[in-house]
């Protein structure tokens, strides 16, 4: 017992350190933990030994059970199939493109065709887990290369199952009568005749169908009655646990039977609680199957043949790139998101650990070949955040120069007001000043917005408002005002600070995201900054006002006055803020902070506390009214 509990500190504590160290480096949670691996297994040698190490990765390997059950609750049905065509059309591809390939490659190395066919399965997948997480962090998720690389990763989630579900397929018979009969349904299933077997595997499929329709629904509503929470979690793990021992019972992959499940509860009621509730456990042991992956890893293969272990992953990326660089050509996808397309999966991925344990155990793939194989997942996992940079100067070389990219508008006219960005931010101011009888130039670099606005009757230009030729052709030397109401917070200080060094004159009024993004901001030159959540939360809390029984004016006074305080305020924790430092260690700016929120709860208790006054005519508009300097 004392073994076991020091072995489970020795991996906690691993996975505390070693993980937001990765996350901060931009490398992401799994390849945290595949380094916590490697550090307490291969170079500090404090993992434990082989059959504990052993023991715990089968005990981690429910994990994958559990993000296949939250991967099918993802999936409903209907959304599957209104993108079919993507994920046929590009997933597709992409999976047997390079499982072609790969098994050809193998094959040509005097491997058998079992071994060749499950290494392809088991590299054609790319990193789920860094890939998303690199596109969301990066904003990409929204361009075409970044929508068209999820398309793929979903095709490769769902193809794991097969894979899965195959992989024993590829044993040999008594091996696989081996395997199976370690557990009672092995055993059992055994014994039947072919026919009985296929019978009795379509049937516990089917019952799965049939139970996640049918039952698991108002299961969980009347234990869902009981308004206890723990009882949620119990129905939530035996759902998973209940599944995954039928599918084995009858010789099945758990994954399939606990995938199968999620898509079924994908569109019901319970579907987020589910979710919240396996979530969890679902990390905690998946963390863990990637921390005894990196530290089972042999890096003595790597110290004695260094050049084909390099080799060898060089070779997989390059495939795989090949192959994703052919798919975006075919699909006619343009320059700056084809490199982003090509480069982003051009990694093998966690699922691919999953699938060579499950090989060695099934003895589809020999030890030593695995172990060779583990090491250049990992390798090209690690190299990812490097594909990543040579995609992003990619893109903005082929930004430049790209053919087959539309080039910026030829704008006609030059107004005293210029709009850039014109998404649902933009759209509003333009079109409250436009119908007051203003003009104004709007900009923006997104095609289809632009598209869509000259449908609607409004004109607009495609373009780059951070690009100097833009805003010089758009009239930023004659304009009065600049709006910048570009989504991306970063290219919105980038554009205020290009205009106020070129226009000191100028008035710029900007759209912030957040309190920080208006610090930089206020920095970058802008004269009024509008958080863009600001006056509608301070709208709902008004509304929370009335409805907790406050009268109409003394809701619109108490909104008023912290609306006051707070704009107030705002400069002065402007100057203390210092883009160097984190916000966390700026003494002097969080104490002002403090006592900011101390003055606001002091002049609401001082204005209410003692019974309204008598309410004065209140102005016609919902809004206090602005007033010039920093704004929110």
């Amino acid at each position: 017992m004392a073994d076991f509990l020091l072995l489970a500190t020795v991996y906690l504590l691993s996975m505390i350190i070693a993980v937001p160290v990765s996350a901060r480096l931009g490398l992401g949670s799994v390849l945290g933990y595949l380094i916590a691996g490697i550090v307490i297994g291969p170079v500090l040698g404090i993992g434990g030994g082989n059959a504990e190490m052993n023991e715990l990765q089968h005990f981690a390997e429910f994990g994958v059970v559990m993000m296949l059950f939250i991967i099918g609750l993802e999936l409903e049905p209907r959304v599957l199939w209104a993108m079919r065509a993507r994920l046929i059309g590009l997933g597709g591809l992409q999976i047997f493109g390079t499982l072609g390939l790969i098994f050809a490659v193998a094959l040509a190395m005097n491997q058998s065709w079992q071994v060749a066919l499950a290494l392809g399965m088991i590299l054609s997948l790319s990193s789920t887990a860094i890939v998303l997480q690199t596109l969301t962090e990066k904003n990409l998720m929204q361009t075409r290369g970044g929508r068209d690389a999820f398309a793929v990763l979903l095709t490769q989630d769902i193809a794991v199952i097969p894979m899965l579900a195959l992989m024993p397929l590829l044993a040999q018979a008594p091996m696989r009568a081996e395997t199976g009969a370690d557990s009672m349904g092995g055993a059992f299933m055994a014994q039947l005749p072919g026919w009985a077997a296929t019978l009795a595997t379509i049937a516990a499929v089917a019952l799965v169908i049939l139970i996640g329709n049918y039952v698991f629904r108002p299961l969980f509503r009347f234990v869902h009655s009981a308004r206890l929470r723990e009882m949620d979690t119990i129905l939530a793990l035996f759902i998973v646990v209940g599944i995954a021992s039928l599918m084995s019972f009858v010789g099945l992959s758990p994954a399939l039977g606990t995938f199968l499940a999620g898509v079924m509860l994908a569109g019901s009621e319970f579907r987020h609680e589910l979710e919240s509730q396996i979530e969890p456990f679902k990390g905690l042991l998946l963390g863990l199957f990637f921390i005894t992956v990196g530290a089972g890893m042999d890096f003595n293969l790597l110290a004695e043949m260094p050049v084909i272990v390099i080799g060898v992953t060089a070779v997989l990326i390059a495939i795989k790139a090949g192959v994703l660089h052919l798919i975006a050509r075919s699909t006619r996808m343009p320059g700056r998101d084809r490199a982003l397309f090509t480069l982003s999966l051009a990694q093998a991925g966690e699922f691919g650990f999953v699938l060579i344990a499950y090989a060695v155990s099934l003895r589809v793939l020999p030890e030593r070949l695995a172990q060779g194989f583990l090491l250049v997942i990992a390798l090209s996992m690690l190299i990812t955040p490097l594909l990543f940079i040579a995609s992003d100067r990619l893109r903005r070389r082929a930004g430049e120069v790209a053919p087959d990219a539309p080039g910026p508008d030829e704008i006609e006219d030059q107004q005293p007001i210029i709009i850039a960005g014109i998404g649902r931010f933009g759209q509003v101011v333009n079109r409250l000043v436009t119908f007051s009888g203003l003009k104004t130039t709007v900009l923006d670099h997104d095609l289809k917005l632009i598209q869509l606005m000259r449908r609607f009757g409004f004109k607009g230009y495609f373009g780059d408002p951070t690009r100097p030729e833009i805003l010089a052709a758009a009239g930023l030397d004659k304009a009065q005002i600049l709006v910048a109401a570009l989504d991306d917070p970063d290219n919105n200080i980038k554009l205020v600070r290009y205009a106020r060094e070129k226009r000191p004159d100028l008035t710029i009024i900007a759209r912030a995201r957040d309190r920080i993004t208006v610090y930089a901001l206020y920095k970058a030159g802008a004269d009024h900054i509008v958080r863009e959540m600001f006056d509608s939360s301070l709208r709902v809390g008004r509304y929370v006002l009335e409805n907790a029984g406050f009268s109409e004016y003394e809701a619109h006074e108490a909104e008023a006055i912290f609306y006051k305080i707070d704009r107030a305020s705002l400069r002065e924790l402007a100057e203390l803020w210092d883009p160097a430092q984190p916000t966390e260690a700026n003494e002097p700016y969080i104490e002002r902070t403090r006592r900011v929120n101390q003055e606001l709860e002091s002049a609401l208790m001082d204005r209410f506390s003692h019974g309204p006054a008598a309410p004065p005519i209140v102005p016609d508009d919902d809004d206090p009214e602005p007033e010039h300097g920093l704004k929110e």
